[in-house]
């Protein structure tokens, strides 16, 4: 679900730039996803913390534009035309080129799911994915798929490469829901726990995301040294321990990553 602070155009109120009609546009765009491809007025009132009366006008000018349509006078979709807005970053960004052959060749090595993840505010969008084996999440992930940052292992590899005033920012504005019994859901916590990504250089997640799955993630760098994104590989409780995640998998894993951070840029 879209974070409501998305939509509040007023953190923004002293920027004479800033386009609020516009904003308030993409957070209703946004908040469709995979779970719910048809919304109500309400229902994206509620995901996006907008009025009613603001998404009824953002939905029409979706509508009139052709982005999203409505056939029983309730329930609005996003249309197709949608994936023009992407077309560019898509055909455009090394990330998204690269990634797939780099993925597959993990995946066929190691027998598991691979993905790559940059950090896009306080979630990870996925940018490329290879399944490997056998599904292993409840949700079914692919392009543009989005985690909370805070609870998954690409997500702390990311918030490790962070500046730290945008870490203490992170942490303090944050509410950290209990995904699992597992999950690391106050700021003290998670701050111990991406200071040791940090220090170590990879991040491990043993069912705090989701009961039954585990994951070990690694940053990508690029040519100058900087974080370009995460890599992972996921796999389930029942096959790997995270005694093995971290003795077999993390040297695939680092030497995956640093095939892919020289061919960036």
């Amino acid at each position: 679900m879209l974070d409501r602070r998305a939509a509040d155009a007023g953190a923004h109120a002293g920027d004479p730039d800033f386009m609020t009609s516009l904003a308030r546009g993409l957070a209703v765009l946004m908040a469709f996803d995979d779970q719910q491809r048809a919304l109500t007025c309400a229902q994206l009132s509620h995901r996006t913390g907008l009025s009613r009366a603001a998404v009824r006008r953002c939905l029409h000018t979706l509508a009139v534009l052709g982005f999203a349509g409505c056939e029983d006078g309730k329930h609005f979709k996003l249309t197709p035309k949608v994936l023009a807005l992407g077309h560019a970053y898509l055909s455009s960004s090394p990330l998204v080129a690269l990634a797939p052959g780099v993925l597959d060749k993990l995946a066929a090595r190691t027998g598991e799911s691979c993905s790559v993840a940059t950090l896009e505010g306080r979630e990870i969008a996925y940018v490329a994915r290879s399944k490997g084996g056998d599904r292993i999440m409840s949700i079914d992930l692919g392009l543009g798929s989005r985690l909370p940052a805070y609870c998954t292992s690409m997500g702390r590899v990311l918030l490790a490469a962070l500046p730290p005033e945008r870490l203490d920012a992170y942490l303090a504005e944050g509410e950290f829901v209990r995904r699992t019994s597992r999950t690391l859901a106050t700021a003290d916590k998670l701050r111990e726990e991406i200071a040791l990504v940090g220090a170590q250089g990879y991040a491990v997640n043993d069912q705090e995301l989701e009961v039954g799955l585990r994951s070990i993630a690694v940053p990508v760098r690029d040519r100058r040294g900087q974080v370009a994104a995460a890599l992972n590989i996921g796999t389930l409780t029942s096959r790997r321990s995270v005694a093995e995640l971290e003795t077999r998998l993390l040297p695939l894993l680092r030497e995956a990553a640093d095939e892919f951070g020289r061919m960036l840029v």
